[in-house]
C-alpha cells in the first residue's frame, strides 16, 4: 500500500465533507476497494462520521407490534403473504404491551423506539391504537418514537404527527431498477411517495435499504443516491438474512468486508445522516461488527422483527471497547 492509495480514500472523505456527491465511478471504487485497503477506507469514512457525530452512537429498538398477516409479497420478508417461514402471527399488540416495550427500550439505553406493524398499511383501529400508545409513551419516557406501519395517507401522517410521532420508517429496500425482482404487490414509487407524505406532515423520514438481494454494485450506489435525494434523516442499512421459507432463502452474496465497504459508501454519499447498521449485521458482519462503528453512528439493540439480535449487553460492551459512547435520550 502506498501513500497514493491512502490519499485516494481521503479525497473521497474531503469531497463528502464539502457536500459534494460521489460519482458513480467513485462509488464503485469504494465497493470494489481491495481488502488490503479496507482499514484505509474505514479511516476515511470515520473522518466524515467524526466530523458530524463525534464518537456518539445512537441506539434504536424495535417492537414487532403486529406479526405476519400481510398481503404483500416482498421476497425477503418472513411475514409476507408468500413466505412459508414458521413465524408467529398475531394482530396488533395491546397498548399496554407497546408501552412496556418502550420501558424496555429505555432500559437498554435506546434513544429511539420503533413500533413496527406488518401489512400494506394501518386500519383505522390499528392507527388509533398506535396513536393512543404513542401519546402515553411520550408522557412517560424521553424517547424518540418511530412508527413503521406501511403506506399511509396524508391524513394518517398528520394524525401520527399530532400524536407525537417523531420519525416514520419506510424503506426503499432496493433500487428502482431492481424493485420488480423483490416485490410486485406495490411499487418502488409507492415507497417514495410514502416517504414524501410523512415529510410533508412534518415527521422525520427514516428510509434505508437491504443489501444482498441480487442487486448489482451499480444499483447499490443508486440506492445511496436515491436516499440522498429523498433527504432521509435516518438510513438503516440492512444486510439480507435469507430466512428459510422466504423466496430469497439460500441467497448468500455477502461477506463482512463487503458489508463494511457498503457502510463506508453510504457515509460518503449521505455524509450528514444517521447511518444505522441494521438487520442481518450479526450474521453478515460477524466478527467484524465493531468496525462498523467507524462509518456508522447508529445500531439496533435487541431483537429484530422475527429474528434474534445480539444481546444488548454485548452491544454496549462493543461500543465501550471501541472507545465510543452511547448517545442517551433526554427530554427536550
Amino acid at each position: 500500500m502506498t501513500l497514493a492509495n491512502q490519499l485516494k480514500w481521503e479525497k473521497l472523505a474531503d469531497k463528502a465533507l464539502a457536500g459534494e456527491k460521489l460519482s458513480m465511478e467513485e462509488g464503485l471504487s469504494v465497493l470494489n476497494a481491495p481488502d488490503e485497503e479496507l482499514l484505509l477506507l474505514l479511516h476515511a469514512s470515520f473522518r466524515v462520521r467524526y466530523h458530524y457525530f463525534g464518537k456518539k452512537v445512537k441506539l434504536n429498538m424495535i417492537i414487532n407490534a403486529k406479526s405476519g398477516l400481510c398481503s404483500e409479497d416482498c421476497g425477503y420478508c418472513s411475514q409476507s403473504a408468500v413466505s412459508e417461514a414458521p413465524v408467529e402471527k398475531y394482530s396488533l399488540l395491546r397498548k399496554e404491551d407497546l408501552i412496556e416495550g418502550a420501558k424496555t427500550a429505555r432500559a437498554r439505553k435506546a434513544g429511539t423506539y420503533c413500533i413496527v406493524a406488518s401489512g400494506r398499511g394501518p386500519t383505522r383501529r390499528e392507527l388509533n391504537e398506535v396513536i393512543d400508545a404513542v401519546k402515553e409513551i411520550k408522557e412517560k419516557y424521553p424517547l424518540k418514537i418511530c412508527t413503521c406501519l406501511g403506506i399511509v395517507s396524508d391524513e394518517q401522517a398528520k394524525q401520527l404527527k399530532e400524536a407525537g410521532v417523531d420519525r416514520y420508517n419506510h424503506n426503499l429496500n432496493t433500487s428502482a431498477t431492481n424493485y420488480g425482482n423483490i416485490a410486485t404487490t406495490h411499487t418502488y414509487q409507492d415507497r417514495v411517495d410514502t416517504v414524501q407524505t410523512v415529510k410533508i406532515a412534518g415527521i422525520s423520514p427514516c428510509s434505508g435499504c437491504i443489501i444482498g438481494m441480487g442487486e448489482t454494485k451499480e444499483q447499490v450506489v443508486e440506492m445511496a443516491y436515491s436516499l440522498r435525494e429523498l433527504d432521509a434523516d435516518s438510513i438503516p442499512v440492512n444486510f439480507l438474512n435469507a430466512i428459510p421459507g422466504t423466496p430469497l432463502q439460500g441467497m448468500k452474496e455477502l461477506n463482512p468486508r463487503y458489508c463494511l465497504k457498503v457502510l463506508a459508501l453510504f457515509r460518503f454519499i449521505c455524509a450528514q445522516k444517521e447511518i444505522r447498521v441494521s438487520g442481518g449485521r450479526e450474521v453478515n458482519l460477524r466478527q467484524l461488527q465493531p468496525l462498523s462503528l467507524y462509518p456508522a453512528n447508529s445500531l439496533f439493540v435487541g431483537d429484530y422483527l422475527t429474528t434474534e439480535g445480539q444481546e444488548s449487553n454485548l452491544d454496549l460492551q462493543m461500543i465501550e471497547d471501541m472507545g465510543f459512547e452511547v448517545e442517551e435520550a433526554t427530554h427536550e
